[in-house]
């Protein structure tokens, strides 16, 4: 996948990320959200419709991941509505408290447009998978679940991480055998904080 945004464009995003929590949190109330959104992101990229998660770590671990598959807004929308609802909304955690927005690394994922992958049987399924670079999306009826590449890191084998997948949509660890799901695929620009911003 080609890159469409800079790290400068990157850091941006996430400095947006940061500033929209804490605003909610009470933290950085005499900064103009506005003016800093107006001069910081009038390049052609941000305007773009993209679907976007954003993840929160603390000491390494999750602390809340909330996203968009689909292009709902542009991808500043995306970053500042899907900061909020990781820190806030995530129903795996509490709401992100004060204390702990210096603990706090942020990280922003813009995705392609997922297209189907058209697959024959299990096998077909595995090797037409690239693992590290794709992002999965599987629905069987009104079970659906997303991995971002992200992932890939915890679980590296094509079979465990659709196993994963599937468990996580409330279906049978074993049913991406079966070929009947739906399986979408999608790659990311991420860019994370170095450290606390």
């Amino acid at each position: 996948m080609e890159d469409e945004f800079t790290e400068q464009q990157g850091a941006l995003l996430l400095k947006l990320a940061r500033m929209s929590i804490a605003r909610k949190l009470g933290i950085e109330k005499g900064k103009k959200d506005s003016d800093f959104r107006k001069k910081a992101f009038s390049d052609a990229p941000f305007a773009k419709k993209r679907g976007v998660f954003v993840t929160l770590l603390m000491d390494g671990k999750l602390r809340g991941c909330i996203g968009n598959l689909e292009p709902d807004g542009t991808v500043v929308e995306g970053v500042r509505h899907n900061a909020l609802n990781a820190a806030f909304e995530d129903p795996r955690f509490p709401p992100l408290e004060q204390e702990e927005l210096d603990r706090v690394q942020i990280e922003v994922s813009i995705l392609t447009k997922p297209v189907p992958l058209e697959y024959t049987d299990k096998e077909d399924l595995v090797s037409k998978i690239t693992p590290y670079s794709d992002g999965l999306i599987i629905g069987k009826g009104s079970k659906k679940a997303t991995f971002l590449p992200q992932v890939w890191e915890q679980v590296s084998e094509p079979e465990e991480f659709l196993s994963h997948l599937c468990r996580k949509a409330g279906l049978p660890a074993d049913q991406w055998k079966k070929g009947d799901l739906e399986v979408r695929v999608y790659r990311v620009e991420s860019f994370e904080e170095q450290g606390n911003t």
